[in-house]
């Protein structure tokens, strides 16, 4: 499955990148995550809990992140496996400045599932992606766009 967009954060291109390289602020965003741990440079295990309809699964995810170019291109890889399930993902994302305070940020995903949460949640599988990805971004619009303190 290919997944992307293009969102609007209202912030400088820097601030948005120093978020989104701190994987760890980046990771309380994705929905179902549960811990994190780092196993190297650019390197890291993540225990992700996702739902399709009625099928719940614990993902175990090795994730690399490859590819950085700062400020304004970042590449991330996942593989992990559930109990009958696994999943494998790579992710793209290309920030360009809209404007002194604007970000854009250009995302492609490409996401394989295999395995139980595959076959029974199959026409599940891009309406719950598609919420999953929405609650991410308002998640990441929320904690970037805040407002600097007033001295």
């Amino acid at each position: 499955m290919d997944f992307s967009g293009s969102q609007t954060i209202a912030v400088p291109i820097e601030k948005a990148w120093a978020y989104l390289v701190d994987v760890r602020k980046v990771a309380q965003c994705a929905p179902g995550f549960q811990s994190l741990e780092e196993v190297g440079p650019e390197h890291w295990k993540a225990v992700v809990a996702v739902g399709i309809g009625p099928l719940k699964a614990k993902f175990v995810m090795d994730v690399t992140r490859p590819e950085m170019h700062e400020p304004d291109r970042m590449v991330i890889k996942g593989r992990g496996k559930a109990p009958g399930s696994a999943v494998e993902l790579e992710g793209e994302m290309n920030l360009v400045v809209a404007a002194p305070t604007q970000t854009r940020m250009d995302w492609h995903a490409h996401v394989v599932v295999s395995g139980t949460l595959a076959s029974v949640g199959a026409r599940l599988m891009n309406s719950t992606a598609e919420r999953l990805t929405e609650q991410f971004f308002s998640c990441l619009k929320a904690h970037l766009q805040v407002p600097e303190a007033s001295h």
